[in-house]
């Protein structure tokens, strides 16, 4: 099975839908489960104590995020890590999953209409284009 799963929650309901379904994989495998929330930073900050700032806050938003996944995971018998990231979603997940040697990430699908898809393209798409690990999209 799985020996190191992450889950992605940008506290959306579907991010809790794949949360249940991450949580229900570790219990399976017998593993611990780890969390990311990545807050999004300005692509071009002014200076370095915007970026502090930015960080702060998205760490601050992520509480209630981070509170409420790990009084689920409990409840489950579940062991959750939780981390807060900056930057941009897509290549802090990456990043993270390749930096802890995750074999499995699951997300939720957020449905943006097939125009959107077309030009901008959703994040899990991103994903599973650029994960080096499984990626499993729960709706």
């Amino acid at each position: 099975m799985y020996s190191k799963i992450l889950v992605g929650n940008d506290g959306s309901e579907s991010a809790f839908r794949a949360l249940a379904a991450a949580i229900e994989l570790a219990k399976r495998a017998g593993t611990d489960l780890h969390m990311i929330s990545v807050e999004h930073l300005p692509q071009f900050p002014a200076t370095i104590d915007e970026v502090i700032e930015e960080k702060k806050f998205a760490n601050h938003r992520f509480a209630e995020v981070v509170s409420r996944s790990s009084k689920i995971a409990a409840h489950a018998g579940i062991k959750l890590h939780c981390h807060v990231a900056a930057g941009h979603v897509v290549a802090a997940i990456v990043d993270f999953v390749k930096a802890n040697g995750i074999d499995l990430l699951v997300i939720g699908f957020m449905g943006h209409s097939r125009l959107y898809n077309a030009v901008i393209g959703g994040t899990a798409d991103r994903l599973v284009d650029h994960c080096p690990c499984a990626v499993l999209v729960v709706k």
